[in-house]
């Protein structure tokens, strides 16, 4: 009786043992905590890095291969960078970006930059992605864009030569599926981050500003004057946007509904995510739609081309006098203003490029 206790014991013993020397012998990726620069540390809240998906070197390396790489396409001739080019702060200089099969959309590419501070987790200019994950999901699938399915995409994936094994060092498996491919887009999206423009410089260490950059600034914050920042922030918002839908102005009458046809909600009709406008000197055109080539029509619009429509936002309060109504020197100033927010760093890293 006692041996048969012993032998109990040891056994239970040995199981253990394998269990602990099973976990400690885990294959655990480089951990690699996104570089937060200290001006958005001290002026917002901490980034949205979900539990489930944490940044690490592996799964940034192959996030970065996966967004340069055509092969998730359905013809294998378009890849995520093809829509949105890092010498554009990852937009597209076409008004309406076009799918393998060359069919228009209706919308323009919106830049990619300081996605992880999107507290409301709503993307694509209407809102109808729910997390940065799910946005790096929705391309593949789309018939106006890759049109491919993530069946077939896993399985070029799984038959590539390299795929395999960087899928393994990011994540532990060399099985292949949608959730892991959009788990390391989405964290190389996370890492561009864009903080260093003129403007930027001027705020940290006092780097001087044009007379006209200055006036540019103070024409954005004067709510008698250009009126901005409610949307798009101040000097205390690294982010230049607020990341919340508005009607401002475009239509009279709404066709596009925007935001209103992914919530079904009417008050929602024409509403669109505030881009932010960093880096604007590469981002052109401008809007949801492509419509505004130059920001010189961006600002004539918020002057003199406001439309009144049912759901206006109630931040357009010159709309009855069709707009802010700036003068041709406040105008000059104020795109000088806008243009020092673009950052050449960022458009240059080579890290963001392939």
């Amino acid at each position: 009786m006692k041996k048969w206790l012993f032998h109990i014991s040891s056994l239970f013993i040995f199981i253990c043992l394998s269990c602990s020397n099973e976990s400690t012998n885990e294959y655990v990726p480089t951990p690699s905590p996104l570089q937060i620069p200290q001006f958005f540390q001290d002026n917002i809240l901490n980034p949205i890095i979900p539990n489930s998906n944490p940044q690490t070197i592996e799964g940034i390396t192959l996030g970065k291969k996966l967004f340069f790489d055509p092969i998730l396409s359905g013809d294998n001739t378009q890849a995520c960078a093809d829509c949105h080019a890092p010498e554009h702060a990852f937009s597209d200089t076409d008004r309406f970006s076009d799918g393998i099969d060359g069919i228009v959309g209706n919308r323009n590419s919106m830049p990619l930059f300081n996605l992880a501070w999107n507290y409301d987790e709503k993307f694509f200019w209407d809102g109808k992605s729910f997390s940065l994950e799910h946005q790096a999901f929705v391309p593949v699938t789309s018939p106006i864009e890759m049109k491919s399915t993530w069946q077939e995409v896993a399985q070029k994936l799984q038959q590539h030569s390299e795929y395999p094994n960087l899928f393994n060092q990011a994540f532990g498996t060399s099985t292949i599926d949608s959730t892991l491919v959009t788990k390391a887009i989405a964290q190389f999206e996370r890492t561009l981050i864009s903080s260093n423009s003129k403007f930027d410089k001027h705020l940290l260490s006092g780097a001087t500003l044009t007379p006209e950059e200055r006036n540019g600034f103070n024409v954005f914050m004067d709510e008698t004057k250009g009126d901005c920042f409610h949307c798009h922030g101040s000097d205390k918002n690294p982010l230049w946007t607020d990341n919340i839908f508005h009607n401002n102005g475009l239509n009279a009458i709404i066709t596009d509904l925007g935001l209103g046809a992914v919530t079904g909600d009417p008050a929602d009709n024409g509403k669109f995510k505030s881009p932010s406008l960093r880096n604007l000197a590469f981002t052109a055109p401008y809007m949801h739609d492509g419509r505004f080539a130059t920001l010189d029509e961006v600002i004539n619009h918020y002057s003199e081309g406001l439309k009144n429509s049912t759901t206006i936002d109630p931040l357009m309060k010159k709309v009855a006098q069709g707009g802010v109504q700036l003068s041709a020197q406040d105008k000059a100033d104020l795109k000088a203003f806008l243009l020092s927010l673009s950052d050449y760093e960022f458009i240059n890293n080579p890290n963001f490029k392939n």
